[in-house]
């Protein structure tokens, strides 16, 4: 199987960029590469298998084809959505967040 292309929403971009800021101000640039470097292997594994990530906040928020998967060592997951040629990657949320009204706001 040919990995899709991902495409990082706007708003998925600004919460990585807040998550790195908050493991590199916590726990310096170490954490911070170490976020990134599971951030992107959360990435090619969604790519590769786009029906790894649980349908359940989609099934839950009635968002059709709304997936999430978790990265393996960090409190964050990734919501996409699968379309035809590429994936969309909404949202990149730690999990102790109010999410569904996170995943809603579609700003």
């Amino acid at each position: 199987m040919t990995a899709k292309r991902l495409v990082i929403l706007p708003r998925a971009e600004r919460d990585v960029r807040a998550a790195i800021l908050h493991y590199r101000d916590e726990g310096g640039a170490s954490l911070a590469r170490r976020f990134v470097a599971e951030l992107e292997r959360c990435y090619q594994g969604i790519s590769k298998h786009p029906g790894i990530g649980s349908p359940g906040f989609g099934v839950m928020l009635d968002i059709p084809g709304l997936r999430s998967a978790g990265l393996a060592h960090f409190p964050y997951l990734v919501f996409y959505l699968e379309l035809p040629d590429q994936l969309d990657v909404w949202r990149v949320l730690h999990v102790r967040r109010d999410l569904p009204p996170m995943l809603r706001d579609t700003d």
